[in-house]
């Protein structure tokens, strides 16, 4: 099975906090890969609101996706996409 991994600097004002979080996880869930959002040594699903928010992820951070499955790179350009653009936000 194929692994992708990519290293992304979150940009907006809040971080992966409410709103955004909800968001990020919405985009996971559409994919079949299994994906896993890591930030300084901890981890968590990223199809699972809690485990996203549970990171504590803020504006600047840098944090990595993987994702393991055969939408594997689809899905991890999804959600650099969304991080890129700040979530709508700005």
């Amino acid at each position: 099975m194929k692994i992708v991994e990519a290293r992304v600097q979150i940009l907006n004002k809040v971080g992966l906090h409410a709103r955004p979080a909800v968001q990020f996880v919405k985009e996971a869930k559409k994919f079949n890969s299994k994906i896993i959002v890591c930030k300084e040594g901890e981890s968590g699903d990223a199809k699972v609101l809690l485990q996203v928010l549970a990171l504590d992820v803020q504006y600047g951070d840098e944090i990595i996706i993987k994702a393991e499955g055969e939408d594997a790179e689809e899905a991890i350009k999804s959600l650099i996409e969304l991080i890129k653009n700040k979530f709508g936000e700005e």
